[in-house]
């Protein structure tokens, strides 16, 4: 099974994690199944951006994004080439290394 390596995130896992990923499950199921709590304020379903995480390893291996992630992507605090929203982005084969952005935008929680 692949592994999906967590780099330190002084907020989420500060040591960093290194989960068994199994393929067709989502970035942040397997997170989620370990212990390793994404936040993901739309419950999954790919209308915010808080689950925004980097694949800075193995970002090639996934199925590519689809045009709803692309919009929500666009909305997401640092927005790189290898950003994904953990909710959409299906394990694979290939081992992943995964930043989790040091900040994510919240629409829920903002105060307008």
């Amino acid at each position: 099974m692949p592994q999906i390596i967590f780099l330190p995130n002084a907020e989420h896992c500060p040591d960093g994690l290194v989960v068994e990923g199994v393929p067709g499950e989502t970035i942040i199921a397997a997170a989620m199944r370990n212990g390793l709590e994404i936040e993901h304020a739309c419950e999954m379903s790919c209308a915010c951006t808080t689950c925004h995480v980097i694949v800075r390893e193995g970002f090639a291996t996934l199925e590519p994004s689809d045009e709803l992630e692309d919009d929500m992507l666009d909305k997401a605090w640092g927005l790189e080439a290898e950003s994904r929203l953990s909710c959409q982005a299906l394990v694979g084969s290939a081992d992943l290394v995964v930043e989790i952005p040091r900040y994510t935008l919240n629409q829920v929680s903002e105060k307008h």
